[in-house]
């Protein structure tokens, strides 16, 4: 049985081999990059088979307004089941209706955000990291 924890202290190195093992594009071999990242964000779901950690989402927001869902990812051999909606769910069951969910997505992951609620905005504008 999947358990999901809120704000649940999460292992860099575990983080980084969800999203190794998700797929996602992120700087998995900066650790300590990794690890800012989480201890900085505001909300953070995590989902365990046991002890093992499978997925994360990573959120920042105001609890008002906006909230910025930056990572969401599953381990492949648990996708298809669920997990990713569920931890959507859990971050918009914590900020609450009236704060609009933003995300940008990656381009393999287009296809997938319609079927979990989000509608595509067509005015978004983006300054990339250099690193």
């Amino acid at each position: 049985m999947i358990e999901y924890r809120l704000n649940h202290p999460l292992d860099a190195a575990e983080v980084a081999r969800v999203f190794d093992a998700s797929g996602i594009n992120r700087p998995t071999a900066d650790l300590p990059r990794i690890a800012q990242m989480f201890t900085r964000a505001d909300l953070v779901v995590s989902a365990w088979d046991g002890d093992c950690l499978i997925g994360v989402a990573r959120a920042l927001t105001d609890h008002a307004y906006c909230c910025y869902l930056s990572d969401l990812a599953v381990d492949v051999a648990y996708q298809k089941q669920g997990i990713g909606h569920e931890l959507i769910r859990l971050i918009q069951d914590d900020i609450g209706e009236n704060v609009t969910l933003i995300l940008l997505s990656a381009p393999g992951a287009m296809a997938y955000y319609p079927k979990v609620g989000f509608t595509r905005a067509d005015n978004a504008f983006v300054i990339r990291r250099k690193g």
